[in-house]
């Protein structure tokens, strides 16, 4: 496709957190974009609103229905030059039945790939996940990793065994024959944890800790990550996306994932978390004095309960051991295969990612303020 020619695209998940990110980013970047298809499930009537409203000579064209639903999803996918698709099911707990996000992750992938094989779609861009690639131990580090480290989660849980199902599916896909003779290309962006304005994430965390006395639950001493400032992650999706649309560098990247971090300091997520929250007066916990090998098996077992209970009831652990491994590691990625391959350096510096995302922390404050002074007698 040459860069002077209309095209359109499709982005799955746009209602959510990153997806909205990604439709603005494109509207504001991509000049000959000429119709951007926004599918959900779900979108708030404020960001209905939004798109609306938006001002641009791309025609949005808003699509609410279930991935799941064959029919639906291929009529969205009809002259389509394009796909990004973020769409999935986000659980780091055990309560989601694994069947859901399995559906969702895996098999509403695999439907998506479908319509866009018979649509003679060219270009399908997937957001998967840093945990895809493990980590499997806490004990085992990773610094820094790179692409070509052959790391695979190990882990039966259902998000990120149903990531790593569907990441494989696409990048297989890589290199097909369309029906018009078109070759489909195909890449996966594999973001850190993605924090930012909007993350119900990080969200979570905060109202944990305004519910004990603004204090976060400290990580093992010495455990890394590398946090992703969400702008950073749809302007990665931008670039690689367009990297997919040339038909020569295509070749160098398709069948190809790729770790999207940036500039975010490495640290534990409840440094992190910290960091993010200081100014508004959260402290990080005192150190663990329980050894994590303890906590692991006492969470294998509170997972055997709530599995004994699923029948009858459904109980939800306060930790479980993918968590307890996922937060308390060392497993940090660096960037520079994407930068090498397409071009990605963060469109946004760690210093405004911390600025941007302390203000939204310091609006859920208030509002947690407000909200306690109206149960107040």
């Amino acid at each position: 496709m040459l860069p002077t020619d209309r095209w359109s695209c499709l982005v799955t998940g746009a209602g959510g957190f990153l997806g909205q990110r990604i439709v603005r980013l494109l509207l504001e970047e991509e000049k000959e974009l000429e119709e951007i298809r926004v599918l959900d499930k779900f979108f708030s009537p404020q960001l209905l609103l939004e798109f609306s409203e938006l001002k641009h000579k791309t025609k949005v064209t808003v699509l609410e229905g279930d991935i799941l639903d064959e029919q639906f999803v291929h009529k969205a996918c009809q002259g389509i030059s394009a796909v990004i698709h973020t769409a999935c099911i986000i659980d780091t707990g055990i309560c989601i039945k694994k069947e859901v996000i399995m559906k969702v992750n895996l098999k509403g992938t695999q439907l998506l790939l479908e319509a866009c094989i018979s649509a003679n779609v060219p270009v399908f861009l997937h957001t998967s996940t840093l945990e895809v690639a493990g980590p499997n131990s806490f004990i085992k580090h990773v610094r820094n990793g790179h692409e070509g480290e052959p790391l695979e989660t190990k882990w039966s849980n259902a998000y990120p065994y149903s990531k790593k199902l569907a990441e494989k599916t696409i990048l297989a896909a890589n290199g097909q024959l369309l029906r018009n003779g078109a070759t489909m290309h195909t890449c996966a962006l594999r973001p850190m944890y993605i924090y930012g304005e909007g993350s119900q994430l990080l969200q979570d965390q905060i109202i944990r800790a305004l519910d004990n006395d603004k204090t976060f639950i400290r990580n093992k001493e010495g455990a890394q990550a590398n946090p992703v400032y969400v702008g950073n992650v749809a302007w990665a999706h931008v670039l690689a996306l367009r990297t997919l649309q040339d038909s020569e560098k295509a070749q160098s990247i398709g069948g190809q994932f790729y770790y999207i971090s940036d500039d975010t300091p490495h640290q534990s997520y409840s440094e992190f978390n910290y960091e993010m929250t200081k100014e508004w007066g959260f402290k990080l916990g005192s150190k663990i004095g329980i050894p994590l090998t303890f906590l692991y098996w006492a969470a294998f077992l509170l997972e055997m309960i709530s599995f004994m209970l699923g029948p009858i009831f459904m109980y939800e652990p306060p930790f479980n051991r993918h968590l307890l491994t996922l937060t308390n590691s060392i497993f940090t990625f660096s960037y520079k295969k994407a930068q090498k391959d397409f071009g990605y350096k963060p469109r946004f510096s760690w210093l405004e990612a911390k600025q941007k995302t302390s203000q939204w922390i310091g609006t859920l404050v208030a509002q947690n303020s407000e909200y306690q002074k109206t149960k107040t007698p």
